[in-house]
Order: C-alpha cells, then sequence, then structure tokens
C-alpha cells in the first residue's frame, strides 16, 4: 500500500511539473493506402507447429497475450491481412481492440474483436484508451506476458515466442525497440531546464512487457488510470508505456533489435533474415510503398508484401503459389 500511494504521489507531482512546463509531444500518422485482399483459402495444408526452442520451456505460445490496436477506419484493408496470414497461427492467443462492432469479424475471430467503445481518433487521448484497454484485458487473462501490435505489424509468431522463452515472466522485463535516436527529454518550460528524460519502445514495432512489471504498473495503469497519465503529461500511448515504466518504475528498456515498424527502411531487410525477425510493417507515402523485399505475389494484388512475406515464412499455407 506504502508503494502505491508512492507511486500515486509521484505521479501526481510528475504530471504538474509537465503541464506547467507546456510540453507537447505531438505525433501524426502518415500511413495511408487501401488494400483489398480477396477470399483465399487461409487454412495451411498441414498443421504448423510452435516449437519450443528457446532456454525457458515453461514459456509457449498458449503464455502469450497479442493485442492488435486497430480502427473501423482499416476494418476492411488493414485487419483482412493479418486474418489471412500470422492471426492463423495464433487465433486464440491474439485479440483485436477496435472501435466499432462488426459481426463478420467477431464471427473470424470467434469473439476476438473488443470494441474498447474509444473514439476512431488518432489522437492522443483516443490512443491511450485502447491501451488501457489492451492492458486490463491482459491483467484479466492471467497470461504471462503482455505483447502489443498495430494493425500494419506482420508478427511472426514462431519467432516471438522463441525470444520470449529467452525472458524470465517473473522478473520484469520491457522489451521493444526504439524510433529515435535519444531519449525522451522532458523540460521546464519557464527555466528550459531538464527534468527528466526516458526511453520508450516504439508502438508501431511492438512491445512486450512480462507479467511481473505489468502487475507493478498496476497501481498507476489499471481502470482508466493510463488515460490519465497519457493526459498529465501529453503524450502519445507507447511514449507513456516508456515514461510509466522507465522514470517512474525505474526499469529500463532492453532493446530487441528483431522488432521492426514502418519507420524503418523495410527493404534493407535481408530476406535470409526474416526468419529471425519478430515483426514487419509497411507504409506509403504519396505513390511510393515502404515494404520488405520478398518475392511472391504480383505488387498490385499484394502492395503490402504481408500475403508474400506469410508465404516465404509459411509456404505449406493453401493459398501459397506453388
Amino acid at each position: 500500500m506504502f508503494k502505491a500511494a508512492a507511486l500515486l504521489i509521484t505521479l501526481g507531482y510528475c504530471s504538474l511539473l509537465v503541464y506547467q512546463g507546456g510540453v507537447t509531444f505531438n505525433f501524426q500518422e502518415s500511413r495511408a493506402g487501401s488494400v483489398q485482399v480477396s477470399d483465399l483459402a487461409i487454412e495451411p495444408v498441414t498443421k504448423t507447429v510452435i516449437l519450443d526452442s528457446g532456454q525457458n520451456k515453461n514459456i509457449s505460445l498458449d503464455d502469450i497475450f497479442i493485442s492488435v490496436k486497430t480502427t473501423k477506419h482499416y476494418q476492411y484493408t488493414r485487419l483482412p491481412i493479418i486474418l489471412k496470414t500470422w492471426y492463423q497461427l495464433a487465433k486464440q492467443q491474439t485479440w483485436f481492440f477496435t472501435d466499432t462492432e462488426n459481426r463478420q469479424h467477431q464471427n473470424q475471430t470467434n469473439g476476438h474483436m473488443v470494441n474498447t467503445n474509444c473514439s476512431a481518433s488518432h489522437q492522443r487521448k483516443h490512443l491511450c484508451c485502447k491501451m488501457s484497454v489492451e492492458y486490463d484485458r491482459f491483467l484479466e487473462s492471467g497470461k504471462k506476458w503482455f505483447c502489443h501490435f498495430d494493425d500494419d505489424n506482420y508478427v511472426n509468431v514462431p519467432r516471438l515466442v522463441s525470444v520470449l522463452q529467452k525472458y524470465n515472466h517473473q522478473e520484469d522485463w520491457y522489451l521493444g525497440r526504439t524510433s529515435i535516436y535519444e531519449p525522451v527529454k522532458i523540460y521546464k518550460k519557464a527555466t528550459n531546464q531538464l527534468m527528466f528524460s526516458f526511453w520508450f519502445a516504439t508502438g508501431g514495432a511492438g512491445f512486450c512487457i512480462s507479467r511481473s512489471l505489468a502487475l507493478k504498473m498496476l497501481p498507476v495503469a489499471s481502470g482508466g488510470r493510463f488515460i490519465s497519465i497519457c493526459e498529465g503529461i501529453r503524450l502519445p500511448d507507447d511514449v507513456s508505456v516508456g515514461f510509466i515504466i522507465e522514470h517512474m518504475l525505474k526499469k529500463n528498456l532492453t532493446l530487441v533489435p528483431e522488432f521492426h515498424s514502418h519507420l524503418e527502411q523495410m527493404k534493407l531487410l535481408a530476406p535470409e533474415t526474416f526468419r529471425d525477425q519478430i515483426s514487419f510493417s509497411y507504409a506509403k507515402a504519396k505513390d511510393e510503398w515502404n515494404v520488405v523485399n520478398v518475392p511472391g505475389f504480383d505488387t498490385r494484388y499484394d502492395p503490402t508484401r504481408f500475403l508474400s512475406l506469410h508465404c516465404f515464412l509459411f509456404p505449406h499455407f493453401k493459398f501459397c503459389p506453388r
């Protein structure tokens, strides 16, 4: 109880400082593009087995809570690609957090679409609203790992499992990849004095939090408190996660370079390393796509390259060319 009280006092103090400092840290989504995926035979020809190849044999796919943040704006573009590809390898472990009701997707995911009742806007408050629901649902699940991804991520499920097997969920782990070259620095506006700095794992690449660490976040992040943190420090959802973990709880981010976001040049990833990566992404700027360089389907049919990537990694799926 004393620890919880101390955390709440710290939160209130830091929130007041940042508010007085006039800190702004706004991100705008620049990803665009519309993809239509026809009905494909999505089942694998043979069952895909997720091998336990890591050090911690007590961790399996069923111990991971995979959350995907999405929105009604992409329910007919981004979401179908996920449902056709990597979701098929983790159907029981993956949950989609959206802002609308869609009976078709509820049926396709066996009820794993969660209407957060948050706005479909990409504003900070509404993104934090979804992250808050994701975190609370993870706590309720009893799973050992909380792994968040965006709806423009491809997740290499077997690799995710094998990497998490290297870490103990009963210890405090914050795994991910940064999208900036130096930590976030918060200054007091009146004096331009540095108040504190911290790293965060970009949500666009995905990140994982052990249950031990997630439970330590509970006094300041559960039950909607996470939204209050976002509003108090005026930072986006993934940055606020880093604020809680690195600044408030004093737990360092562990860099895992196998996470990838659309902020990188996807074409620089060599195909021979694809099986070693955890996540991939894509983006479209004007008429140019930032995608992995992988052979497969025609780019007019598969502009994101996720269908081709899936067949590269798991060629036994029925829709893959032979």
